[in-house]
């Protein structure tokens, strides 16, 4: 899974997907008729099926990861601040490597508020507010100020690890998306619809760039491909797992963004069942994807194909190497019969 690390690895936060969005311009040329970038850094590959007035199925994976721009840097000390962009939870940040940005790669560790020397015990369970955090570089200010200017970007340091079925990184949250699709389009055999297939931009702050493309292209038909949660750890009750690691690919019903069309959905679970792929049903009660902004402003019904996974939104995040290859088959093969899936209320 050389091409999902190299996706992983690469850093790319919301509004500057750059380094993601050359290595989707160069996987997309090889499968695609026509790959473009548009005005909100979208990677759009377009894939004609040669019929006439073919419906347009829109396929979307984002290729932001959550992480921070630098606000500030201190004279005296060095310390940076910074803003995040896309949804941060505080306790996950404490001691943290990340890397920055700049004139050159730098690394450095998020620090807080010190509970340890609180004076209340009581102080030590209390989460802090991400206003409170500083990175740490060891480095002076005047030595940092040299690589390092305001509005450089940060994101988490995690390696990309497997480790028998699983596969352990940062930014799994979506460069998996972006690696299904691909990797799909390589599968596709015939298929009778044309195939939108995009790299979206700024998911984490909105879904706003699968909205413009979706309203741009006006897709008859659209399937984001996102993480979910996989709660399936200890403590957990069975009602709120969501999803499982290792039992296939998910179909998500609903999430807190979008409504899968009932039509789609029961047509995804009939193809996973005809090719004999593991798959598995998702209601997330939280949270959103693409499919979003593709149902409000694409004017077709949408679905969620979704790959569990734990730890979402830190900078170890774990998914399963079956589930993900589950989720490239079953797109690969819903692409190529999809035009006789009927939308259902």
């Amino acid at each position: 899974m050389k091409l999902l690390e190299e996706l992983c690895q690469a850093s790319a936060i919301p509004g500057r997907e750059k380094a993601v969005i050359n290595i989707m311009k160069r996987e997309l040329k090889k499968t695609t008729d026509k790959v473009m970038v548009d005005n909100m850094g979208n990677v759009i590959g377009i894939k004609k099926c040669g019929l006439r007035n073919a419906p347009k199925v829109m396929i979307a994976g984002h290729m932001d990861e959550i992480g921070f721009i630098v606000s500030h840097i201190d004279d005296k000390t060095g310390f940076i601040r910074f803003n995040p962009r896309g949804g941060h939870v505080p306790k996950v940040l404490y001691s943290q490597r990340v890397k920055i940005c700049g004139k050159k790669e730098i690394s450095g560790i998020v620090e807080g508020p010190p509970a340890f020397l609180a004076a209340d015990p009581a102080d030590v369970k209390k989460s802090s507010d991400i206003r409170d955090f500083f990175i740490d570089t060891g480095l002076s200010a005047n030595v940092l100020k040299k690589q390092v200017s305001v509005g450089d970007i940060i994101v988490m340091e995690g390696a990309f690890v497997t480790q028998g079925d699983m596969i352990i990184t940062k930014a799994l949250d979506d460069r998996v998306g972006c690696y299904i699709m691909l990797e799909a389009m390589k599968l596709l055999k015939k298929h009778k619809v044309d195939i939108y297939a995009v790299g979206s931009s700024q998911e984490e702050v909105g879904a706003r760039g699968a909205l413009s493309a979706a309203k741009d292209i006006q897709p008859d038909m659209g399937i984001a491909l996102d993480v979910t949660g996989a709660f399936d750890t200890p403590g957990v009750e069975p009602h709120r797992v969501v999803t499982k690691l290792n039992q296939g690919t998910a179909i998500k019903i609903n999430d807190q963004g979008s409504i899968s069309n009932h039509g789609i959905v029961e047509f995804l679970k009939k193809t996973a069942k005809k090719h004999k792929i593991k798959h598995q049903m998702e209601v997330l009660p939280f949270g959103g994807t693409d499919a979003r902004s593709m149902q409000f402003f694409g004017g077709g019904p949408v679905a969620t194909i979704s790959v569990p996974t734990r730890y979402v939104h830190s900078p170890h995040e774990m998914a399963s190497k079956k589930d993900i290859q589950a989720s490239v088959t079953l797109l690969a093969r819903f692409l190529e019969i999809c035009e006789t899936c009927k939308p259902e209320f």
